[in-house]
């Protein structure tokens, strides 16, 4: 559905992304996460339109993003830094949007303010950050785009409405077969709605696959005794006789090896998401450093 194939995006010495390829599903719900600076937004903008990319390809459904506006007018996009006009209120901007985007919905328009209950007519930039951000996803969604990228979607929004954003996402996915791009730093929400994930770092792709096969791949080994020799470890700690090891390869390959070496007790368990990340990214060398102040 959405390729980035080969992208390189440079700012004069800086080079923002380096032949990077992405591959996001038709009708998926794909994480796009890394750290501070390793090129999230700028992928972000790309897939957009904003950007042109220096070399490398940028497509939806096989057809060039930039400077397309039929097709820029199926793409919903939320970025961190909302701008609204000065002056705007949620009615006027229902008026701008509809002249944008051609499958905008005016009957959703009007039943989204049971769900966020914003003034119809005050001044978008006198609420607050949250009801800001609940304003664009008010707006956004009733774009019925094909595909809808967000970047730090629901930062600013308090808990209830968080769930209420999540379940209204996920809605069109199952409904429409949106194809769905999050960039966030909170992995454990994205955990819960995702089933792709890419990691980016210093503007490139790590690792690219479904959830499912990302926690298939590396486990959390918990053991008394001496961790058997075959076993790919990635990081290695212990607490009192516990022994926590990272290890690459699916849960019944290493439960096979670690039971025919017999320790006094072991478990094997899935990684959260913000496990795979920290390890993806070295491991020790990307963990929280212990520093005497």
């Amino acid at each position: 559905m959405l390729k980035m194939e080969n992208v390189t995006k440079t700012f004069g010495n800086f080079k923002a992304l380096d032949d990077l390829t992405m591959n996001v599903p038709k009708g998926a719900v794909y994480g796009l996460v890394g750290p501070n600076g390793a090129g999230k937004s700028t992928a972000i903008r790309l897939l957009t339109g904003v950007y042109r990319p220096d070399c490398g390809h940028i497509t939806m459904e096989g057809i060039g993003v930039y400077e397309n506006p039929a097709l820029k007018s199926r793409i919903g996009y939320i970025p961190d830094d909302i701008f609204y006009f000065p002056s705007a209120s949620m009615e006027e901007m229902r008026r701008y949007y509809r002249g944008l985007y051609p499958n905008f919905d005016d009957d959703l328009f009007d039943r989204l303010y049971e769900v966020f209950q914003l003034p119809k007519k005050g001044q978008i930039r006198r609420f607050s950050k949250g009801m800001q951000k609940q304003a664009a996803f008010h707006l956004t969604i009733c774009t019925r785009p094909d595909v809808l990228i967000l970047d730090e979607p629901v930062d600013g929004l308090d808990p209830v409405m968080r769930r209420q954003v999540w379940s209204l996402l996920l809605s069109e996915v199952a409904q429409r077969e949106t194809t769905v791009l999050i960039s966030s730093h909170n992995l454990r929400e994205l955990e819960d709605i995702c089933d792709h994930v890419g990691i980016m770092d210093h503007g490139k792709m790590l690792l690219e696959r479904s959830l499912a096969d990302m926690q298939g791949s590396t486990v959390k080994l918990q053991l008394v005794g001496d961790a058997p020799e075959g076993l790919e470890i990635l990081h290695e700690s212990q607490s009192g006789r516990l022994k926590t090891c990272v290890v690459r390869g699916s849960a019944e390959a290493v439960t096979e090896k670690v039971q025919a070496a017999q320790p006094v007790y072991f478990d094997v368990l899935p990684l959260s998401l913000e496990e795979i990340f920290i390890y993806e990214l070295g491991g020790v060398n990307y963990e929280v450093k212990n520093i005497v102040l």
